[in-house]
């Protein structure tokens, strides 16, 4: 279980306009909960007002935008973009840099030393797959000095570098290291998501209500990875 107080810092490419643009930071809270459930309540700096909430169960996502009146629902690992920000900002991504697998279950791991100006690291490749569609599941980096684990970056489908994520700023927490600076770039999703950690307490027990994101009455319902296309009112 992770429960944590956090500032996040959203930037994105040309194509990234809306809701999450009007804020230089957001405030907000993050429950996380292995092996895929995760919520997420963005709110304005000073006023605390929230700018969205959502969760997701490892199945299905909910995203609840109040000043745009919409709620938006899609399964967790729909892959499709959309030219509206909020939308690509899925829980899902949250989740898996928060709690990256505790091990590799992959196919096979390769080994590697990589120097890069005063850095220097061990990295492991995880592939999955078998014969002719063998490919890169993970790659993991950890640092030479201290064996941190600093970054790991995920693949998608042909080779496609879905996520890129950096760990920093290690601490205690019950008896726990865990990075208070979490770095998310989403190449293909057009933003970046910069995460620091200001409160954090790990294993603690949470309620399954928690994690519940209802449609608020009046909102405007809206589904992605719908054949159909259409948003119910």
């Amino acid at each position: 279980m992770l429960n944590a107080a956090v500032n996040m810092v959203p930037t994105a490419g040309s194509s990234y306009s809306g809701v999450i643009e009007q804020y230089h930071d957001v405030n907000g809270f993050i429950l996380a909960e292995r092996p895929a459930t995760i919520r997420v309540i963005g709110q304005a700096p000073v006023l605390g007002k929230n700018i969205f909430d959502m969760t997701s169960d490892g199945t299905t996502f909910h995203i609840f935008i109040p000043s745009k009146n919409q709620f938006i629902e899609g399964p967790a690992n729909l892959r499709e973009t959309s030219a509206k920000p909020i939308e690509n900002l899925r829980p899902q991504h949250l989740v898996e840099a928060l709690l990256p697998p505790e091990t590799l279950r992959e196919t096979g791991v390769l080994f590697e030393e990589w120097d890069t100006g005063d850095s220097r690291y061990y990295i492991l490749t995880a592939l999955t797959g078998e014969g002719s569609d063998l490919r890169i599941a993970r790659r993991i980096w950890f640092d030479r000095g201290d064996l941190s684990f600093a970054r790991m970056e995920i693949f998608g489908p042909g080779g496609r570098l879905d996520s890129d994520v950096q760990y920093s700023d290690w601490q205690p927490a019950d008896e726990i290291s865990y990075p208070r600076e979490i770095k998310i770039a989403r190449p293909h999703d057009d933003y970046r998501l910069d995460i620091h950690v200001t409160k954090l307490r790990l294993n603690e027990t949470l309620g399954p209500e928690r994690f519940q994101l209802a449609q608020p009455p009046g909102t405007r319902l809206i589904r992605l990875g719908d054949d159909s296309g259409v948003a119910q009112p």
